[in-house]
């Protein structure tokens, strides 16, 4: 007859899939966090299971509210939806660890009982004292000296007024987890001594708080990155702590992402990267769908030869289990290439909605817009749509049809032919004959390739050059004949002569 499998080593097997996302509010959200967010949701959204944000703020020196309500902007701007958490609520709330610190106090008591944690006197100084005098090295750090303390050597060190940490009593024995990105992982018995869950003075530490809040919330699967990994076994150790109490049933399956390099593909990418920084990439004109397509391509495939799908497709297709272990660069070319191709996917009425605030934040409309700008915002809209990467892309193109004044670019008037104003001279004279009522972008482009191209015997980039630099300041515009109708005959005509009339 068979025995009963060890409940310490345990697995979530069932289908009822739990993750969590669970960032430090500290700095800016970065991409790399989101990253995690994304694959979390992804897995969650697969399999049927939840997803649970929560926060993980229990260091006041670091964390700072603007930083959580920045975390919660993030989530919301990108879709990235949760089941549970905060400002949201749960069964298992709060959701905030600096609300939970009497649960942790609660759970500690209970590892006392059962006698996985222990006092720990020794203070740093003499533990390497201990560990010189042992002939150890110093690098090893604690030598789990307080674990077999006498009753009264607990008692003399509280004579003394010193107040004890608790220390996880780390199972003298390997500890192995299948990671589901990496296969089997062994940490030798050993490898690390008796660890502090709860400092003195009371205050739960994270190899503590985070197990603890898994195990309470049910968590399943741990989605994190592969820095995290050594912290696995520390988790493990605590996790067999928890069984053992009645606190929990089951270990989660744990999956560590590969990191994200920077460009040059040699070192992780930096939080003070500005590739890394969330809302730069928005405040440049990522598109949610654009940026979270191309995060999830950072360890991670659809399939060969495609980069560009929706996001309904790669939760239908995610599986945690086909994530690569291998580190993943972040090229910011081929996230704005991505991002233009969701762009493009956009209709017409959203892109033109979604290009509002960058036109208001440039001062290019008003903010809302006015009835005639949201008019022309519509009709200019298109022109751009199939040419821009970035949404931040469009005020420099469309700014121009919103002014009565043109402020031309200094490389574009070095670029003018000789014979620019010969040019716009003669575009002048073609489009006065145009009648208002027929002032369209084809009555237009036939006007001024008879005046240019056949009149005057120019090319196409020679003759239309000088009138995009005339018109919009700039060497790039939309297309020509569109934007001149969207101007009008007479701003058109007034833009011109001023051009003519510079010097």
């Amino acid at each position: 007859m068979s025995s009963a499998p060890d409940p310490r080593t345990t697995t979530a097997t069932g289908t009822d899939v739990r993750v969590r996302f669970c960032p430090s509010p500290t700095g800016l959200p970065h991409v790399g966090m989101i990253r995690t967010a994304l694959y979390n949701w992804a897995y969650a959204r697969h399999t049927g299971g939840k997803l649970i944000f929560r926060v993980e703020d229990t260091d006041a020196a670091r964390d700072s509210e603007e930083s959580y309500l920045q975390l919660v902007d993030a989530l919301t701007w990108l879709e990235i939806d949760w089941d549970e958490g905060v400002e949201k609520g749960g069964p298992h709330a709060p959701y905030r660890q600096s609300e939970r610190f009497d649960i942790y106090a609660e759970v500690l008591q209970k590892l006392i009982a059962s006698g996985a944690v222990y006092e720990s006197y020794s203070t740093a100084d003499e533990i390497d004292a201990r560990n010189e005098a042992n002939g150890r090295a110093k690098q090893l750090g604690y030598d789990n000296f307080d674990r077999d303390l006498t009753d009264e050597q607990r008692a003399a060190f509280r004579a003394e007024g010193r107040e004890p940490a608790w220390r996880l009593r780390v199972p003298d024995e390997d500890l192995t987890y299948v990671d589901l990105i990496r296969g089997e992982v062994t940490f030798p018995a050993g490898s690390f001594p008796d660890f502090v869950v709860v400092r003195a003075g009371g205050q739960p530490l994270y190899t503590f708080t985070n197990p603890v809040d898994d195990a309470l919330m049910g968590i399943t699967h741990v989605i994190r990155g592969e820095d995290l990994m050594p912290s696995t076994a520390r988790q493990l150790a605590l996790y067999g702590a928890l069984i053992d109490a009645g606190i929990t049933t089951f270990v989660p399956r744990f999956g560590h992402m590969p990191l994200v390099l920077g460009e040059e593909g040699n070192k992780k990418l930096s939080k003070r990267d500005p590739k890394a920084d969330l809302f730069l990439q928005r405040e440049k004109g990522f598109i949610h769908e654009g940026l979270l397509n191309y995060l999830a391509l950072l360890g991670w495939s659809i399939g060969p030869d495609r980069d560009v799908f929706s996001l309904d497709e790669f939760t239908a297709a995610f599986d945690i289990v086909n994530v690569n272990p291998n580190p993943a660069r972040f090229d910011q070319k081929k996230a704005e290439s991505i991002n233009g191709d969701h762009i493009r996917m956009l209709s017409a009425d959203d892109f033109a909605a979604r290009i509002v605030p960058y036109l208001a934040s440039r001062g290019v409309v008003a903010d809302p817009p006015t009835p005639e700008q949201s008019a022309l915002i519509a009709a200019s809209a298109p022109l751009v749509q199939e040419r821009v990467q970035l949404l931040g892309d469009v005020p420099g193109l469309l700014g121009f049809l919103f002014t009565n004044e043109v402020s031309y670019d200094a490389d574009a008037l070095a670029s003018l032919p000789a014979n620019a104003n010969e040019v716009v001279v003669a575009s002048v004279s073609a489009l006065e004959l145009i009648p208002e009522s027929e002032f369209t972008a084809a009555a237009i482009q036939e006007a001024l390739a008879g005046a240019l191209i056949e009149g005057l015997g120019l090319k196409p980039r020679v003759a239309y050059g000088p009138l995009r630099v005339a018109l919009s300041g700039r060497r790039v515009s939309p297309p020509l004949f569109e934007s001149i109708e969207l101007l009008g005959k007479q701003k058109s005509l007034r833009r011109l002569a001023a051009f003519v009339d510079r010097a």
